[in-house]
């Protein structure tokens, strides 16, 4: 995907949780431990409920802030295209596959935060912070319910 605008990137960032929900979801099943598949089938849902509030971002965000164009950002840190299904959730262990999620998490944060601190349109900077708190807050959300997961 060649992202030029900030739109792009909402876009990039709704693929990339729908994607990885339906990643996550499929290899749920196919997990032998108990546990890891509780954890998948709860990631798969998040990653989708966390889809619906970044597409409703993208309603309510200002025309102005989406189209922002951040292209000069983009061609020096190109956004990378993800293979979920490339990754073995199925063969992983609880604590695998919450650091493989959040790894993939963080480049989502990074991106956002990188993006924000190149801003200077306020309408752009001030949508940029609010996803990038979005996806920080939902990270520890994750993380957090992953680690009362592993204390059962």
């Amino acid at each position: 995907m060649q992202a030029e605008s900030l739109k792009d990137v909402l876009d990039w960032t709704i693929e990339f949780h729908q994607q990885l929900s339906s990643c996550l979801a499929d290899c749920a099943n196919k997990n032998e431990s108990e546990r890891a598949r509780l954890l998948l089938e709860y990631l798969a849902q998040h990653e989708q409920a966390l889809t619906k509030v970044i597409i409703e971002f993208e309603k309510i965000a200002s025309k102005n802030a989406l189209n922002t164009w951040c292209y000069e950002y983009l061609d020096k840190h190109p956004i990378m295209k993800h293979k979920h299904s490339d990754v073995p959730f199925a063969e992983l262990n609880t604590l695998q596959i919450t650091e493989t999620v959040i790894h993939m998490h963080q480049q989502v944060i990074t991106l956002y935060r990188d993006l924000a601190a190149q801003t200077v349109a306020s309408s752009a900077h001030e949508l940029l912070e609010e996803l990038l708190s979005l996806e920080e807050h939902e990270a520890m959300r994750m993380t957090q319910s992953a680690n009362r997961l592993e204390d059962m």
